[in-house]
């Protein structure tokens, strides 16, 4: 399993919530990162959406997990992602590119929202903190 997990909500830095120190805890940050996709805010949390559109970014962090297996299922248990969860489930893990601050790229696991959206509560800035 790839170890690089790209975030760009409440998984990220700074925010108190068990599961963004979970990731702090057993992973190694690389940066802040972007990718092409557009935000929403769906509702107290972010949700991320693929864009043809070279010009809609999302801005996030980059971490490499020390424990893939592991900490990708708490993470996937997290974002209801997988076949415990009612279905259709609210994300799907996929794999994109992503740019580090740097220009260099990777791929990365993130979690693609996978519900209807409401166009008027787009992050436009593809900050989920400063939106």
């Amino acid at each position: 399993m790839p170890d690089l997990v790209f975030v760009y909500g409440t998984l990220m830095r700074g925010f108190d919530h068990p599961m963004s120190k979970l990731l702090s805890s057993g992973a190694d940050f690389l940066g802040e990162a972007s990718c092409r996709g557009k935000l929403y805010m769906v509702a107290h949390y972010p949700g991320l959406l693929y864009s043809d559109d070279a010009n809609d970014i999302v801005f996030g962090e980059l971490f490499r997990l020390r424990k893939p297996d592991e900490l990708m299922a708490a993470l996937d248990d997290y974002e209801s992602v997988g076949p415990d969860h009612p279905q259709p489930t609210l994300y799907l893990r996929e794999r994109i590119a992503v740019t580090l601050a740097d220009g260099s790229t990777s791929e990365a696991w993130t979690y693609i929202y996978n519900k209807p959206v409401d166009e008027t509560k787009r992050i436009k800035s593809g900050r989920f903190l400063a939106p």
